[in-house]
């Protein structure tokens, strides 16, 4: 690999029939179906359930998962007293602790079976919800709320995060993000829980590994960012000037160009789309006008398109999601897709053990003493 190849960019590193990405035409695809014919037509737990199995789950299938995601929305007692006792650092670190430590319930970590593995699968899905909404609400004083039977998994979690049962608008724009985030190829955490799960180490281990990758800035929080350049902009009109300095200083502008795409980032329009719907259902249209502006402003100065991270925000903060909760929801949705790739990862495995190209000094000798 020469030296220009860093990151490892465009090296196939594994095979999978989970998801691909047409960077050029701008498609994102989940065993066979583009994304665009999956959102607002199925569920996330149908995505899910795709994802695990290949197939989309029939009406009785569909309702035994709806179940058993909402029977493991509720957190043994032991998480909830961690999640208690913590220091109130930040959500992404108490939820690597909290996975982590939800191994200690699973009955047989080291069953690697596919039955196994899509059990654990599931209960960790339901469980990475709970964990976040009860997080944010342990440290206001208030107790996690189990699910309501009556919901779906995305309206449940802003029901567990908020205690209010979102309207239709909402629920359908909760679920559309969670598939839309679902699972995105070999991205940062899901090749660190591939790499974690080729050791053989059990579903609890990769998924820790996944969420400790997502932690970092340069993976998570880009729709934070965004956020903060929304309101620092404050108007429509002022977002081309504020573009141009930023770009004439040698700033990126957060929320524009992937490693991958090279057109708009398919999952950005769906989003943007909910966006002004839901600025529209609340009377607050201005983020979303400011973000559109933003959006014009640089395709037309540098033609970048916008991904993912552009428009989800506007997404979040019209559901009521606390913005130090937008990584942490990108883990709600994506545990479904690190857990696939654990599956397929256990079923096929090898360990992941690539070289490194030494660019270090040559020839050394130590000298007399």
């Amino acid at each position: 690999m020469s030296s220009d190849r860093g990151g490892l960019e465009d090296v196939i590193a594994c095979t999978t029939e989970i998801c691909a990405i047409d960077g050029q035409q701008g498609r994102l695809v989940y065993r066979g179906y583009d994304v665009g014919d999956l959102a607002g037509r199925v569920g996330f737990e149908e995505v899910a359930h795709l994802l695990w199995t290949g197939a989309l789950p029939d009406r009785a299938g569909l309702e035994a998962l709806r179940a058993s995601l909402r029977e493991h929305a509720v957190l043994p007692a032991g998480i909830v007293e961690l999640l208690r006792a913590l220091p109130r650092t930040t959500a992404m670190t108490a939820l690597r602790t909290a996975v982590s430590a939800l191994g200690h319930f699973d009955p047989d970590d080291s069953d690697h079976s596919r039955t196994a593995n899509r059990a654990r699968a599931i209960r960790l899905t339901g469980q990475t919800a709970a964990v976040v909404a009860a997080w944010w609400r342990l440290g206001r004083g208030l107790e996690p709320l189990p699910p309501r039977e009556d919901l779906p998994h995305a309206a449940n979690f802003l029901y567990m995060l908020s205690g209010r049962v979102p309207g239709p608008l909402q629920g359908r724009a909760m679920d559309v993000a969670l598939v839309l985030h679902a699972d995105h190829e070999l991205n940062a955490s899901t090749f660190a829980a591939r790499v974690t799960a080729a050791t053989l180490a059990g579903m609890h281990a990769a998924v820790t590994a996944a969420v400790g990758a997502l932690e970092g800035p340069l993976h998570g929080g880009a729709n934070e960012a965004v956020m903060r350049v929304v309101e620092e902009v404050g108007r429509p009109e002022r977002a081309l000037p504020w573009v141009r300095a930023e770009l004439a200083a040698g700033r990126k502008v957060p929320g524009f160009g992937h490693r991958v795409y090279r057109t708009i980032d398919p999952r950005a329009a769906a989003l943007a789309e909910l966006a002004r719907r839901l600025g529209e259902e609340t009377g607050d249209t201005l983020p979303y006008a400011i973000t559109a502006a933003l959006d014009a402003a640089v395709r037309g100065e540098r033609g970048l398109f916008p991904n993912v991270d552009l428009y989800s925000g506007d997404v979040y903060r019209a559901l009521g999601i606390p913005r130090e909760l937008f990584t942490p929801v990108f883990a709600v949705s994506r545990v479904s897709g690190w857990t696939a790739h654990i599956i397929e990862q256990h079923e096929h495995n090898r360990l992941i053990r690539p070289r490194a190209q030494y660019v270090g000094p040559s020839a050394r000798t130590r000298g007399a003493d």
